[in-house]
């Protein structure tokens, strides 16, 4: 995504053979923070750029996607607790990072180019990633849980393969395995959803069409599509007319229950694929320049399981605010939420970064206490703190100071280790779930920041750690 925040689906990455091994004793900390349970050096890796590994447990098996020290493309596997990783890297068809022409599983300075991983109902690893407009990067194991039989698959249908970007694996209602991806550029692109079938081990289309189409004049950037506590899978999107940031506009949504036959808030079947003017599908209908970036827009739920959409646009004098948008009484019901000062400014293209001297944040809003919710904010002016809404009418009762919560992570792997200027540390959550419910596994390096997808002069930092951390919290 070009000009702001990562659009970032399911992230995952890979491992090797001599991993450093510390079992660490659990670190002191105050009563109900995180502790260090366990820790294993994965790999060396280049350091001089960010881009999305991936972390992906699934009971007595663990993976890490990445990229190594020689930018090279690698998967790594252990059993929990086993004190080292077998890595393996992957085949290159190219010996340069990828282009709009070639396949490559070398790192470039493309920030965009994250790699995720999956497994199916049967065991095979699916792995895709390195990709920005550029051919489909995608391999499948041909055993199962074994990440030494990757092998790279050359096409999932067939179709519409040439330009990929932000490769997702997400689940069917039923429990199949699906791939969301974007065809096309930043401007002029379309969603596509395809789904695997296990018994002949192979992809097609969910739907003949795609589920957004930019119709050669736009693209989609979507939040979702998320499983909701009502059961519906509920998808928030922002179109952008141009790969510059700005050119963002109308902020959207549709929902579904099944991912393949979708309607608007209002419960009006729509046709595939979703464009533009796809009936009753805009939620605020913001001009280009209007102050919305992709990205921003959050889904949310109310105490009554309705959805709640949350972003930022310019208000009428030009300052960045707050919005909440809620369906009641057939119609979107748009409030802002804040009152600040200050214009968040963001333009052109390249992953970040996508501000210029302002940075803003929106979290998913939640239900708070007395029929009130609670939108968690980061403000370059104003800092952290909650905006308070009222439940029922949306009306904004002011702000209250950030929430006090457990640090997710020991504050001593929050602060980059490396005294290289402009460093910072980089996490991966585990797209897996930890065998022992009362811990959990993370995934740490440090790199300097994204760089607009653009080469950085050297000098550049050493070639940096990347670790795998069980984290446990001690007993309240």
């Amino acid at each position: 995504m070009t000009g702001g925040a990562f659009r970032i689906g399911t992230l995952c990455a890979a491992v090797w053979a001599w991993g450093a091994f510390a079992p660490a004793a659990e670190t002191p900390n105050a009563k109900g923070a995180p502790m260090i349970e366990e820790k294993v050096v994965v790999d060396r890796i280049w350091s001089a750029v960010r881009v999305g590994f991936c972390l992906l447990t699934d009971g007595e098996r663990q993976y890490v996607a990445y990229y190594d020290s020689d930018r090279r493309l690698a998967v790594a596997f252990r059993k929990p607790g086993a004190p080292s990783f077998v890595k393996t890297v992957l085949p290159s068809r190219s010996d340069a990072p990828p282009t709009r022409q070639t396949s490559s599983t070398i790192q470039g300075w493309d920030s965009h180019n994250y790699v995720t991983m999956a497994l199916d109902a049967r065991g095979f690893l699916h792995l895709a990633g390195n990709m920005h407009a550029s051919p489909l990067t995608y391999f499948r194991s041909r055993a199962p849980y074994d990440a030494t039989t990757l092998e790279q698959i050359l096409s999932m249908t067939g179709s519409r393969e040439d330009r990929c970007t932000y490769p997702r694996f997400l689940k069917t209602p039923e429990g199949r395995l699906a791939f969301l991806y974007r065809h096309g550029g930043s401007g002029n692109g379309d969603e596509i959803l395809n789904v695997y079938d296990e018994a002949s081990r192979s992809w097609r289309r969910l739907s003949d069409q795609p589920l957004l189409a930019g119709e050669g004049r736009n693209n989609a950037y979507p939040h979702g599509p998320t499983l909701g506590p009502d059961g519906w899978y509920h998808l928030l999107w922002v179109w952008r007319q141009t790969p510059a940031a700005e050119t963002c506009h109308d902020l959207s949504y549709a929902r579904s229950r099944d991912l393949v036959h979708w309607e608007n808030a209002a419960g009006e079947a729509l046709k595939l694929p979703i464009t533009l003017s796809s009936p009753g599908t805009i939620v605020d209908p913001i001009p280009i320049d209007g102050g919305i970036i992709n990205g921003c827009q959050r889904i949310g739920f109310d105490r009554r399981n309705r959805v709640l959409a949350t972003y930022y646009k310019y208000d009428e004098n030009g300052d960045s605010q707050a919005y909440i948008a809620r369906f009641d009484d057939g119609r979107w019901r748009v409030r802002q939420i804040s009152a600040w000062k200050g214009k968040h400014i963001f333009r052109g293209g390249g992953s970040g970064p996508a501000t210029f001297g302002t940075h803003l944040g929106l979290e998913a809003i939640e239900p708070g206490d007395d029929g009130k919710l609670a939108l968690p904010y980061r403000h370059w002016l104003y800092g952290s703190g909650v905006l308070v809404v009222d439940e029922e009418t949306l009306e904004p009762l002011g702000t209250a100071p950030a929430p006090k919560r457990p640090p997710r992570y020991p504050e001593e792997l929050t602060r980059a280790q490396s005294d290289f200027p402009g460093m910072s540390v980089n996490w991966a959550e585990d797209q897996g779930k930890s065998p022992d419910p009362k811990s959990r596994y993370v995934l740490r390096w440090e790199t300097l920041g994204v760089n607009r997808d653009r080469p950085r002069p050297e000098p550049w930092p050493e070639n940096g750690e990347l670790v795998v951390y069980k984290i446990k919290r001690s007993a309240e």
